[in-house]
């Protein structure tokens, strides 16, 4: 099963997808596919926040990171059959496709490259029945941005959701800590 949880900054997506996977785990220990790449004081503090937030609530299922800044394909296929995982999130991995270079030489993937690894994520988790949980930032809540780079970033991203809602079994939206769903499963 595939879940795309998304909405704007801070408003509890991350904790409300950790619970979608939680249910799907059943206590099976779970899956954080963490795409962030702790580059400022700030994101190690956002990710401490979070890794303290899992540790604490779940007590019914252990989890494990497998850190994927870009080849989130690489990350998902090391879920076990069955398992559920939380790809966290779409938002940093598009910009890191985008504009990230692992070294001097080296140049971001295109668009092209980063949707096909979306694609075979997806792929291999419903071939090997996992619920995968994806997360992104709404960005269409605030203005669109001047800049050409920034603005073909958000392009990116909101074809990349486009895309998600259409293929996952499940949209839910979260506005102020609550899940609103578009498109759900009887199931979840």
């Amino acid at each position: 099963m595939i879940v795309f949880v998304s909405g704007g900054a801070r408003s509890g997506k991350s904790h409300v997808a950790e619970q979608c996977v939680l249910q799907a785990a059943n206590g099976k220990p779970c899956f954080y596919v963490a795409t962030a790449s702790v580059y400022d004081d700030e994101m190690a503090e956002r990710v401490a926040h979070h890794k303290a937030e899992r540790s604490t609530s779940s007590s019914v299922s252990s989890w494990v990171t497998l850190e994927a800044p870009l080849a989130i394909d690489q990350a998902v296929s090391q879920v076990p059959d069955g398992h559920a995982a939380l790809l966290d999130c779409l938002t940093l991995w598009g910009s890191q496709v985008m504009f990230h270079e692992e070294d001097d030489e080296s140049e971001p993937l295109s668009t092209t490259e980063g949707f096909s690894l979306l694609v075979r994520c997806l792929q291999d988790a419903r071939a090997r029945n996992i619920t995968l949980v994806i997360v992104s930032n709404d960005l269409n809540e605030a203005p669109l941005p001047n800049g050409s780079e920034t603005l073909r970033y958000v392009e990116f991203l909101q074809m990349l959701h486009r895309w998600l809602a259409t293929e996952a079994d499940s949209v839910i939206e979260v506005v102020a800590g609550q899940p609103i769903e578009w498109k759900a499963v009887a199931n979840l």
